[in-house]
């Protein structure tokens, strides 16, 4: 089925193609911009809000606002991203069912126009990156820089890519603590990276078993993975980040941090929403996009913001248990 519909896709780009005054989307160039800065994907960049969060300001008005900052230069950045993405993507977009129709590829932004506006919001995202400090400004630098290369070479290897994938999530929990000066727990950041890596692994599951045999030549990478393989991976990971979560709402520095024992009421949480993204991704074709389960599916959603609700009644006490040791 999906070697049918990315034939038939591929048969009307080419049909396309020898006719190039016809065109494929007649967005305005604005919106075919505004677009490609994939707004919808931004909400990956709430977890810059975890340094202020588990550093104990969230009621500081001033760290508030720099973690306001920080969070509006990463959705700029990570726009400036998905631009050179889509155009280093382009080719290969044009032949999958779904990517086919980002503003790129179909022809509603030219590539000239995208470069361009990638260009212009780097220098002005890292402008303002400046003004959270020299530290803050690296990271993203380092963010920006990491991602140009993954567009441009580093996705093309099996293992590589997905890990480039969940080191972006590190940099941004990093890049989020840095611009409040709170330090933020390595058990933290160890659980962003596995919980990244098990999300990025899931999504190539998903870009494998949707192209079938056609997948390696819409990614090289893809070519090298096969659905067991993944499967096991996937598998370690999600033992891998439960563990380490429990280590660290378990761990006598976590109980010194917070002045409490009860952050281990959180645990299961974690675990219904790693198993609920598990049976979306074997039993409803899922994983593809991470924020659609997110967004779309209501007890993942619920899931997730039932354990932000009591992280924080533990963290800042707002609920007489837990002040208890």
């Amino acid at each position: 089925m999906a070697l049918n519909v990315v034939t038939q896709t591929i048969t009307q780009q080419r049909a396309q193609d020898q006719h190039p005054g016809r065109r494929v989307d007649r967005k305005s160039p604005a919106r075919a911009a505004f677009e490609s800065l994939r707004p919808r994907q931004w909400t990956k960049n709430v977890l810059l809000l975890a340094g202020i969060v588990f550093g104990r300001r969230l009621f500081d008005l001033h760290a508030l606002a720099e973690a306001g900052l920080a969070f509006l230069v990463f959705c700029v950045l990570s726009g400036v991203v998905y631009l050179l993405n889509d155009v280093a993507d382009r080719d290969q977009d044009r032949g999958h069912p779904l990517k086919m129709h980002r503003p790129v590829a179909s022809g509603a932004l030219s590539v000239t126009a995208a470069v361009g506006i990638a260009g212009v919001l780097g220098v002005g995202g890292l402008a303002w990156a400046a003004l959270l400090g020299w530290r803050f400004f690296a990271l993203s630098a380092t963010y920006v820089v990491m991602f140009a290369l993954y567009s441009a070479y580093l996705k093309h290897f099996a293992i590589v890519d997905v890990l480039v994938i969940a080191l972006g999530f590190v940099l941004r929990a990093a890049a989020g603590a840095v611009a409040v000066n709170v330090e933020i727990s390595h058990w933290l950041l160890v659980c962003t990276f596995l919980l990244a890596l098990f999300m990025a692994l899931a999504k190539r599951r998903h870009e494998l078993v949707l192209l079938a045999d056609v997948a390696s030549l819409h990614r090289r990478s893809l070519g090298e993975y096969e659905a067991g393989l993944l499967d096991q991976m996937i598998a370690i990971t999600a033992a891998s980040a439960l563990i380490a979560y429990v280590l660290y709402t378990t761990s006598s520095e976590t109980e010194l941090r917070f002045g409490t024992q009860l952050l281990g009421l959180t645990i299961p949480f974690p675990v219904y929403g790693i198993f609920r993204y598990l049976y979306l991704v074997h039993r409803r074709d899922g994983g593809g996009s991470p924020i659609d389960l997110l967004l779309l599916d209501r007890p993942l959603l619920a899931c997730v913001t039932l354990w932000a609700l009591l992280a924080v009644s533990i963290i800042y006490r707002l609920v007489p248990l837990a002040s208890a040791y």
